[in-house]
């Protein structure tokens, strides 16, 4: 017995050195694809317009692709940086919510973005057997790690719609649709945002340089413009006049199935035309693959 504890605490150091050749291959390369969802003013669940998840539309499900390179600082903590395509959409005909579905806008936007992620396996990838000595149990092959996921990106959109009067798509963005450039209008907003990645995903370990897995990932985002749509009914006339007939057509081609809706209101402001209260987001589900590698170490010259 004695004998088997004197070869333990020999072999401890390698023990705890084989801890850090488990992360030798530092560097992952990775990539998914999947589908992106978007939450936001238009579509939506068949109810009331309401926020986050509550508000999720499946059938406005589009794909999305993914590629980034991961640094695995210790066997807890992992960096990546990525770069994400993914289209995103919502349109009023698919929510039987007599509102929103009168008010029959409608978008399509590609979003691409950068990010830089940061990662916690709360369950990490273990070796298996790491010793055999008489007695002694070794460490059991766990294949399976999962993490927790937040970051910040850099995204771009651009929605278009098609007008239903010529048939032709329109970016939305040059038609001004809530009178951005007009007395009294809303600034123009950017194609260019932030957001705050958050989510969860899981890997499952095939080598010691190949692994699949699973993952999903919430978007904050700073603008409600994702979708074109934020407040008010501008003025259509002063749209036309200033934009032209296609611009006051993408905005405003309700079904005129609630009489007045996109009016002024009593009072003389815009009719409400979308929600600022809460700002766009959106979503990837992706599967992911990935390749570890190791850096080539420098041979020194021998003299």
């Amino acid at each position: 017995m004695a004998r088997n504890i004197l070869l333990l605490f020999i072999l401890l150091p390698l023990f705890a050195s084989s801890q850090y050749r488990k992360i030798r291959y530092k560097y992952e390369v990775t990539g998914g694809i999947g589908v992106a969802n978007f939450l936001g003013d238009l579509g939506g669940a068949n109810r009331e317009g309401t926020h986050l998840l509550k508000d999720f539309e499946f059938k406005a499900t589009r794909p999305s692709l993914s590629a980034g390179i991961r640094y695995k600082t210790s066997p807890f903590y992992a960096f990546k940086g990525m770069i994400t395509f993914g289209m995103v959409s919502g349109n009023d005909n698919l929510t039987e919510d007599k509102y929103r579905n009168n008010r029959n806008l409608s978008f399509r936007s590609p979003v691409l973005e950068l990010s830089a992620q940061a990662e916690f396996y709360f369950l990490r990838e273990k070796s298996g057997k790491l010793y055999k000595i008489s007695g002694v149990k070794g460490k059991k092959n766990k294949k399976t790690t999962a993490y927790i996921l937040g970051g910040i990106g850099l995204f771009y959109s651009n929605p278009s719609a098609i007008n239903p009067v010529d048939g032709k798509r329109y970016k939305l963005r040059k038609m001004h649709t809530e009178g951005q450039g007009l007395p009294g209008g809303p600034k123009q907003y950017s194609n260019f945002n932030f957001c705050l990645p958050v989510g969860i995903g899981m890997k499952y370990v095939i080598d010691k340089r190949w692994s699949v897995g699973a993952e999903f990932a919430f978007r904050k985002t700073f603008t409600d413009y994702i979708d074109d749509v934020s407040g008010v009914y501008y003025d259509n006339s002063a749209i036309q006049q200033a934009y032209g007939a296609s611009a006051a057509q993408m905005a405003d081609p309700s079904l005129g199935k609630i009489p007045g809706a996109t009016l002024p209101n009593s009072d003389g402001t815009g009719a409400q035309r979308g929600e600022t209260k809460y700002k766009d987001s959106y979503m990837f589900f992706e599967l992911t693959v990935g390749y570890k590698f190791t850096k080539k170490r420098r041979t020194r010259s021998k003299f």
